[in-house]
């Protein structure tokens, strides 16, 4: 999608935006962090670099401000947004590799780990696009959207590049995505039912939120996870290559697992990457004892129950505006070297239990007050320092986001499948 040839340049009045930068976008672009998302489109046709920058600049661009501007600290030492003039080539690359090869898998994942490690230059917006013209096994092209957290969250960001798509089915149709169901008023005697019933459920809560609190301090300041053979202990992870791969699930097979055991197909993906990891473990580390694994599930705290154009999140009322707003939660995994994974199923109840009991719990919004508290008092670098050590003593991240119900078409090109992830994370 962009031809080196072009020199496309937008005029942006160079002024400060009337919105200071959020206390997460502060902590996620700061000395100590640099935290960023890579979005990957697979398409199934050659890719035609021509239509990029009238595509950029038309789509992506008039979304939100953010994406033409940079990170600057007024005369208060406020760090706000301030618009710049844009130049699109700047954020378009389009690599050449070795001429003569039928694919190009180790090339791709090799490329998107290079960039996957890579500073966000300060100068200019931070956001670019990397279009790789070489087919792989499972694509005739690639396009990686490398996009700096701090200009808003998976929800927001990946929001804002869902719009710039259309239906393969028919072009002049957005796509939609799943809601969830709402829940539905209870009144009379039922709603006097319930608020009985609640008593007990606000007990758990208190005790639920207390445990997740106190064991979220633990884990951040003296608890880290054990060296084991997803978690190295290294210092610097984020700045050293990594290995990128995927596995495709089938949703109607999630979606059968989910009917019959309960729970949700977060529970049923949470309980798949527990097996798998226990899997990993026993091949790894055969006959190892028990270790302490924990993952941080990130969570959307936004009360919503269905996809929100960027149009919804930027109105001046909105009730969930563009933006971080999510949290998170440490959840233990159960993982030992020894062979004792014969029941995968049971690893998706024990999920379900977790998470079940991480949801009753207050906890996500206490973390968040801890991290204002500190910015007020010490400041946005400490805050970000305190996440650093969150992230460092864990072993992973876990995060999702639900996708379009159809095949997706920008410029043309159809979409066969498409993967994000976090970068930038102190995870190894």
């Amino acid at each position: 999608m962009a031809c080196d040839a072009v020199k496309t340049k937008v005029e942006v009045e160079e002024t400060v935006v009337d919105e200071p930068v959020s206390p997460t976008g502060q902590y996620f672009n700061s000395s100590v962090l640099s935290i960023g998302i890579l979005a990957i489109f697979e398409s199934d046709v050659a890719i035609d670099d021509s239509p990029t920058m009238s595509t950029l600049e038309n789509l992506l661009l008039p979304i939100h401000p953010r994406f033409s501007s940079v990170m600057v600290k007024d005369g208060h030492g406020v760090r706000r947004w301030k618009r710049v003039t844009l130049k699109l080539e700047d954020h378009v690359n389009v690599p050449v590799f070795p001429a003569g090869l039928e694919i190009y898998d180790d090339y791709i994942r090799g490329y998107i780990s290079d960039i996957a490690v890579e500073e966000f230059p300060q100068s200019r917006p931070l956001w670019d696009l990397h279009i790789l013209k070489y087919p792989t096994k499972s694509a005739a092209g690639t396009m990686v959207f490398r996009i700096h957290h701090a200009l808003g969250d998976g929800f927001s960001l990946m929001s804002a590049l869902f719009s710039c798509f259309r239906r393969a089915d028919d072009a002049s149709l957005p796509l939609t995505f799943p809601s969830s169901r709402a829940t539905k008023p209870v009144h009379g005697s039922g709603a006097r039912w319930r608020a009985w019933r609640n008593v007990p459920r606000a007990l758990s809560v208190c005790m639920n939120t207390v445990r997740d609190f106190g064991w979220s301090l633990l884990k951040t300041n003296y608890l880290a996870d054990d060296r084991t053979p997803v978690r190295s202990e290294e210092a610097g992870a984020e700045f050293r290559p990594m290995e990128i791969s995927t596995f495709t699930l089938s949703l109607d097979e999630v979606r059968h697992i989910k009917a019959k055991l309960g729970g949700t197909v977060n529970d049923v993906i949470s309980g798949t990457i527990f097996y798998g990891t226990q899997l990993y473990f026993q091949a790894a580390a055969p006959g190892s004892k028990k270790a302490r694994v924990t993952a941080l599930v990130l969570l959307n705290t936004r009360m919503i129950a269905s996809y929100q154009s960027p149009t919804d999140m930027t109105r001046p009322d909105a009730t969930n505006p563009w933006g971080n707003n999510f949290g998170f939660l440490h959840v233990p995994i159960p993982v030992s070297g020894n062979p004792d994974a014969s029941d995968p199923l049971s690893f998706v109840l024990k999920a379900r239990q977790i998470i079940k009991a991480k949801k009753s719990s207050l906890a996500v919004y206490l973390n968040g007050r801890l991290l204002e508290t500190f910015r007020k008092l010490r400041g946005a670098e400490t805050a970000a320092r305190y996440i650093h050590s969150t992230l460092r003593n864990t072993s992973m991240t876990i995060s999702n986001l639900a996708g379009p119900m159809e095949q997706m078409l920008i410029a043309d090109h159809p979409v066969g499948s498409f993967y994000f992830m976090t970068v930038g994370s102190p995870q190894v």
